[in-house]
């Protein structure tokens, strides 16, 4: 059981990661956001194969 909550924590950062992306973005920083969206895959990978 708790290596399913393992992947759900890291699919709400992956989701909070998204949520960074889209404000680094409007914000103009491009390099940021493109960090953020490789940490978010990386999140979501994670997720994945925890599950």
């Amino acid at each position: 059981m708790s290596d399913n909550w393992t992947a759900v924590a890291m699919a709400f950062i992956a989701l909070f990661l998204v949520g960074g992306i889209i404000s680094f973005y409007k914000q103009g920083l491009k390099k940021g956001a493109l960090l953020l969206a490789a940490l978010a895959a990386l999140a979501t990978t994670a997720a994945v194969l925890w599950w």
